[in-house]
């Protein structure tokens, strides 16, 4: 009798969620219940979106170094960072599509960034590193910026096609 109260309790408790939670509440597939709330979604936006900057910011250095035949290019941490940069952009990503409950190919605007991004991946390793001649890894550089423009619009429109 007492077990039955006490979960008619806690049944309530859960049904009487103010706004808030009530939006930021997710069913995961074990049943459990997760509440993300503003503050936890704006940090791990924040981490994202700056992560996005960061990104961004090392790829034109490494571009302008690129063009001009720097050394610099070369170094160790050069070679490094961008990669810790965008593993932190990548799992935000995920974590953000996991909270909101983003799929894939089935939320059309999603996979959009996605193919963008495999894109700008091969653009950016063709004017980094696999680029023949200067012209074609300027010409994949400039295409890499472009891919990157289009992919922040579609982030930021959830749209597939941002400037229609």
């Amino acid at each position: 009798m007492r077990a039955a109260r006490t979960a008619r309790r806690k049944f309530r408790a859960r049904a009487t969620l103010n706004s808030r939670e009530k939006i930021a509440r997710r069913e995961l597939p074990s049943r459990q219940a997760v509440i993300l709330t503003p503050m936890d979604y704006s940090a791990l936006k924040a981490v994202h979106v700056g992560a996005v900057g960061v990104s961004l910011g090392l790829f034109l250095l490494r571009g302008a170094w690129m063009m001009t035949t720097s050394p610099r290019l070369q170094r160790r941490w050069v070679r490094i960072v961008p990669h810790v940069v965008d593993t932190v952009l990548l799992l935000s990503a995920i974590w953000l599509a996991v909270q909101l409950r983003q799929v894939p190919f089935r939320d059309g605007w999603l996979s959009a960034k996605i193919l963008g991004l495999l894109l700008y991946i091969v653009l950016g390793s063709i004017a980094l590193k696999r680029g023949r001649t200067k012209t074609m890894r300027i010409g994949a550089f400039a295409a890499a910026l472009a891919v990157f423009a289009y992919i922040v619009a579609v982030a930021r429109t959830k749209s597939v096609l941002p400037w229609v």
